[in-house]
């Protein structure tokens, strides 16, 4: 006959048990994206009226963002692209000059970042990139981007 700390040492032993597997899968998990699963990435933000946030380090009531229309902020970003491909601009200059994303102070870099730490559609966009190539449009909750990847 089982009595009741029989009951919770099993019952210890067992909860004992998940948390080490918890453990183990969350730390798998991280060293699987130390290992070589992050990437870099710079990008270009313009944030427009349907952007989840109003304002920006360059408008910081946000009042040229409310009036600015998802189709300008997307035939900017690809005037701004096609400029930086035929090498009338380097991606850094325009960065600083037109993203709406604090990151502009760095030229666009965003560091390194693993999966799951961004936005789907810019997580997405990112890892089919290869080194250096930069990718078309790519709209987000946060706004409209071109993002180029540097590592």
């Amino acid at each position: 006959m089982k009595t009741d700390s029989d009951r919770k040492r099993k019952s210890d032993s067992v909860t004992s048990t998940d948390r080490a597997e918890k453990v183990k899968r969350k730390t798998e998990m991280s060293s699987s994206s130390v290992s070589g699963d992050k990437v870099r990435a710079s990008h270009i933000l313009i944030k427009h009226q349907g952007s989840r946030r109003k304002a920006s380090w360059k408008d910081p009531e946000g009042d040229a963002i409310c009036k600015r229309t998802k189709e300008d902020a997307v035939a900017q970003l690809k005037s701004l692209r096609e400029d930086i491909v035929s090498g009338k601009a380097d991606f850094k200059d325009v960065a600083s000059r037109y993203s709406d994303c604090s990151s502009a102070k760095r030229g666009g870099d965003l560091g390194k970042f693993g999966r799951g730490q961004m936005q789907k559609p810019f997580e997405a966009a990112t890892y089919a990139l290869k080194v250096g190539e930069i990718s078309d449009i790519v709209d987000t909750d946060s706004g409209s981007h071109i993002i180029m990847r540097t590592g």
